[in-house]
């Protein structure tokens, strides 16, 4: 095997063996969103009806002054 070869043989590996993350983040941020969505709704429905039942106060009690 010449230099030349070697060289390039070892580029060549290099390359293929590399690991590409680049979409790996788009995917960590999508399932970060998703998860953070479905804990939001979760709490929405939780304590849902409870807010509607203090906002209401609030507002019949601002009303009545």
């Amino acid at each position: 095997m010449t230099a030349a070869s070697i060289v390039f043989l070892r580029a060549w590996v290099g390359t293929r063996c590399r690991r590409d993350e680049r979409g790996a983040n788009l995917v960590e941020y999508i399932l970060l969103v998703s998860v953070i969505a479905i804990f939001v709704i979760g709490a929405m429905a939780f304590f849902g009806s409870c807010m509607k039942t203090a906002y209401q106060h609030t507002g019949s009690t601002i009303e009545g002054t």
